[in-house]
């Protein structure tokens, strides 16, 4: 398995994470995947052969070969059908809405073509040339003049909502709604509205996701040699809280998670 990871462009760093390339050699013994929610929302190429995406244990659809994955707040298991090549855009929480016109809510827990959500031929124009381009940073600057142009005119992300982002990044999500409003009951709803509408989670959905990220990378680093140190360093109430927000976003215990073939991928992203 190769992951690498790119920065993006400093013109695009506020709202682009980073991209990502996955390359997996075929196998004759392929392994379900399962991945886990993260928080953030992912445009997709995938170059390699196709991958099965399960809605339930024994039914699955074919993944869009270009498509925009929204957030999700369940686990779901792929498949490869053989060799996998993957390019990838991964945007911090507020950033997609910056470059679509649809609810981003719309988006959430599914896998939307890329033709869906722009112009037709746009779109259909944008995954030849990535797919046609020889390495990664040739995709690289293709994908970074695509979005660019899209923020001629930016759209600014609500003041609320990108704070409260903030507010919940720099605390790895322990940060509560109510301390970061000063317990304005007005702004709370207003903040709640806007963030489906920009993100796709609610507030406090998302920083459940945030801290799960932090408590995840403490448990690969440290082999899950105690969980009531990492429940108390991630701000969790106590063990049985930490495990179950782990259950509730991974589908198992921590226990379980290391060392999980299922979980290879999913462990890769977060070292």
């Amino acid at each position: 398995m190769n992951y690498q990871t790119y920065a993006p462009h400093q013109d695009l760093a506020s709202l682009v994470s980073c991209y990502w390339t996955l390359e997996v050699p075929a196998s004759p013994d392929t392994q379900k995947q399962r991945i886990i929610p993260d928080g953030t929302i992912e445009m997709a190429f995938i170059l390699g052969d196709d991958i099965k995406r399960y809605t339930s244990e024994d039914t699955y659809i074919l993944q869009p070969r270009s498509m925009v994955l929204g957030q999700t707040i369940a686990p779901f298991y792929i498949e490869p059908t053989g060799h996998v090549n993957t390019f990838a855009i991964r945007f911090y929480p507020y950033g997609f809405a910056n470059f679509v016109s649809v609810p981003i809510r719309s988006l959430a827990n599914t896998e939307t073509p890329l033709e869906s959500l722009f112009d037709k031929t746009e779109a259909e124009n944008l995954a030849r040339e990535i797919v046609k381009a020889e390495e990664t940073q040739q995709r690289i600057q293709i994908i970074e003049t695509f979005l660019l142009d899209k923020l001629n005119n930016p759209a600014t992300v609500d003041h609320i909502v990108s704070t409260t982002i903030d507010a919940l990044l720099a605390t790895k999500g322990t940060a509560s709604i109510r301390d970061i409003l000063k317990d304005d009951s007005s702004k709370r709803r207003q903040l709640e509205r806007k963030f489906v509408n920009h993100i796709g989670l609610s507030p406090k959905q998302l920083g459940k996701v945030i801290r799960l990220q932090s408590a995840l990378k403490m448990l690969l680093n440290e082999e899950g040699e105690n969980l009531t140190h990492i429940a108390y360093e991630s701000e969790y109430y106590d063990q049985a809280h930490f495990i179950k927000d782990f259950k509730e976003f991974t589908g198992i215990s921590p226990k379980e998670f290391l060392g999980n073939e299922s979980m290879q991928l999913s462990a890769a992203f977060y070292k």
